[in-house]
């Protein structure tokens, strides 16, 4: 069934750039198309109506207009801006990592309901919860199971042996955990250790709900392994930096930054 001319859809804002002199080019992800660009015509004009409904994180209902190249949006709505988040850099730092990781690995006009949902429940919680960080790891990996990219936590990767409560090891290019006598034949030569606590805070992740699975308290070294496994695996599949981790990383170790560090273009 061919698409509408002139379609209204909810989206999130993921980001924006200039085109021209007073337009600009705005990528949302729709609730049942997936990622799109489109056009907001006259954005940058100061009396502009549109301006405050197509900034980055903003969850609006939008009117669009099929076009020739972009589709044209031609009206907008906020439904939700997400004002905590939005007005602590802490917060959006992480919200902007989110919809980097969704700009980046989803495909432009696929079905991604079960996508949308996800980040805006996570742009919810980053408004709501003071558990920030365990917000975005609970996205990360559920963002990439959506995409077909679920790691494997419950046996050796490679072998397929049932994983003991022991220390064991993360490879990203196995797609998951691989067991000690397996660490050596990672697929790219390269998997961490992973602690037997941080084995079983990965596994809630990933098999609890968000409200169970934020219960968990996590030291400082065991919350910043489960990161950097996690971490490891996004860039794999990426294939590339995540940008927007350079903003987290400012705010979390350059104390200043939290009042003077500006957020990057997105």
């Amino acid at each position: 069934m061919p698409r509408p001319r002139v379609y209204k859809t909810q989206a999130i804002v993921l980001r924006q750039r200039k085109l021209g002199e007073a337009d600009k080019i705005v990528t949302l992800y729709t609730s049942h198309g997936g990622r799109v660009d489109v056009v907001a015509k006259g954005v940058r004009r100061t009396k502009s109506r549109l301006a405050g409904h197509v900034q980055p994180l903003i969850l609006g209902s939008y009117l669009v207009a099929e076009g020739r190249d972009l589709d044209i949006v031609t009206q907008a709505e906020t439904v939700e801006a997400y004002p905590k988040l939005r007005g602590a850099l802490e917060r959006l730092s992480r919200g902007i990592y989110c919809a980097e990781l969704v700009d980046r690995l989803t495909p432009e006009r696929s079905e991604g309901h079960p996508v949308f949902l996800l980040l805006r429940d996570t742009l919810a919680r980053l408004d709501e919860r003071e558990e920030i960080d365990a917000v975005v790891r609970y996205f990360e990996l559920h963002l990439l199971s959506e995409l077909g990219y679920r790691p494997n936590l419950d046996s050796c990767s490679i072998c397929g042996a049932r994983l003991e409560p022991v220390e064991n090891y993360w490879s990203p290019a196995a797609g998951g955990i691989l067991g000690p006598e397996c660490s050596l034949a990672a697929p790219d030569g390269q998997a961490r250790p992973l602690s037997v606590n941080g084995l079983k805070v990965l596994r809630a992740y990933q098999r609890w709900r968000f409200d169970e699975a934020v219960r968990l308290r996590l030291s400082g070294e065991l919350a910043r392994e489960v990161e950097e496994c996690l971490g490891a695996q996004v860039q794999y599949v990426l294939e590339r930096e995540v940008r927007s981790l350079r903003f987290v990383e400012a705010l979390r170790h350059i104390p200043a930054a939290r009042s003077t560090a500006a957020a990057p273009d997105v």
